[in-house]
């Protein structure tokens, strides 16, 4: 009864399922598992409820059909297993869904992609016109073009900006276990299943290890910053193991599968403000002093010159930033109204002294409310 508190009709689900679940040990999509998995997506298409997939497996699929059978270290053979395996991976899922009349579109994304605002709301309105199409989208990082620096670095991370940027009322991540644990459940014989989350809390994070398979990257680390994302977004999430019998059926029907996370309750978070949070990258810090902390925090200020003790990095104009208090701990992150040669030089100093030396271009705030997100401890971005 938990879960049906949290969620009283679903209408829109983001499932994201791991490579662990979809690829065989020795390498190559599973098939007997990705027909399970398209089965079941049909089952919630048919309650009128709008899918939208998260997959991994291109690069295990490219692996495959290159007849490659040791997972290469270097970027370029990995890019190139992508390119083919995505091919391989979406002509698959095609033909499965196909026998139940379904058809998909592909997107490709890299973190670059959510980082400028036009091309964030493009990638929403795209998702948006497919599933009024009746298309479900099928969303991959782009691992054939994407590097590090650009990465999201596991799909987990992808589906939850995905369900946040969608506006979805749930988020499945579908793996090999059966959910959270209270201890490593590949190490201890007695691990207990943890059936629901109502806050991540440190306790919680301490509890997730490295579980996972060889040709996959995240981990239940990763899960856990999802759910973060989720929570912060208003988005309940749940992790389960893709070969439990009906598992999304279950799962929409709020029975007590996998691990539940429960979102954030109170006032709903705007889309702007999101994409701040977590869909854009952040190019320097500001400090701020005890009174900025708390006018900041607790009062629903902006971020003035007066209460910045230092800044660092190199950023323009536009850029977003991470706030920091005295003592380090990450408080909010906003858009810059200023670069950080123009920050330093106003930093610390009121609005009268500010006015003789600069002038009134230099008096506005350094962040405004309407651009900033403050995080209640412990659910800031991982």
């Amino acid at each position: 009864m938990e879960r049906s508190k949290y969620l009283k009709k679903i209408k829109r689900i983001v499932v994201k399922i791991g490579s662990s679940s979809i690829t065989l040990a020795e390498g190559g999509l599973d098939l007997a598992n990705m027909k399970k998995f398209t089965s079941e997506i049909f089952q919630l298409v048919k309650e009128e409820i709008e899918v939208i997939i998260v997959t991994s497996g291109a690069i295990a699929a490219g692996l495959q059909y290159l007849g490659i059978k040791i997972r290469p270290k270097d970027m370029a053979s990995l890019q190139s297993a992508a390119a083919v395996g995505q091919v391989e991976l979406m002509r698959t899922y095609s033909d499965l869904l196909a026998k139940n009349s379904l058809k998909i579109g592909q997107i490709l994304l890299t973190q670059e992609d959510t980082t400028k605002r036009k091309q964030y709301l493009n990638i929403k309105n795209t998702i948006e016109n497919l599933l009024k199409l009746r298309v479900i989208p099928l969303i991959n990082e782009n691992d054939s073009v994407a590097v590090e620096e650009i990465k999201f670095g596991d799909n987990d991370r992808l589906a939850a900006l995905v369900a946040s940027l969608t506006e979805a009322d749930l988020l499945v991540l579908l793996t090999d276990i059966e959910g959270l644990y209270d201890k490593n459940p590949l190490m201890h014989k007695d691990a207990k299943l943890i059936s629901f989350v109502g806050k991540i809390t440190p306790e919680v994070e301490e509890l997730a290890g490295g579980i996972g398979s060889p040709f996959g990257l995240g981990g239940m680390v990763s899960k856990i910053k999802a759910a973060r994302i989720c929570s912060f977004s208003g988005i309940s999430m749940v992790i389960a193991c893709s070969k439990t019998k009906d598992v999304l059926k279950k799962i929409v029907s709020f029975e007590p599968v996998g691990t539940f996370f429960a979102p954030r309750t109170g006032k709903k978070v705007k889309s702007i403000k999101r994409w701040i949070a977590f869909g854009v990258q952040t190019k320097g810090s500001i400090y701020l002093d005890r009174g900025a902390e708390e006018a900041v925090e607790s009062q629903g200020k902006s971020v003035l010159p007066v209460g910045i003790v230092e800044v660092e990095g190199s950023f323009n104009k536009g850029d977003t930033l991470k706030v920091y208090s005295i003592d380090k701990r990450l408080i909010a992150k906003g858009i810059s109204n200023f670069s950080d040669e123009d920050i330093n030089n106003i930093k610390g100093k009121k609005e009268k002294q500010i006015l003789e030396e600069f002038g009134s271009d230099m008096c506005c705030e350094v962040i405004h409310r309407d651009s900033l997100v403050v995080f209640e401890e412990h659910e800031e971005e991982g």
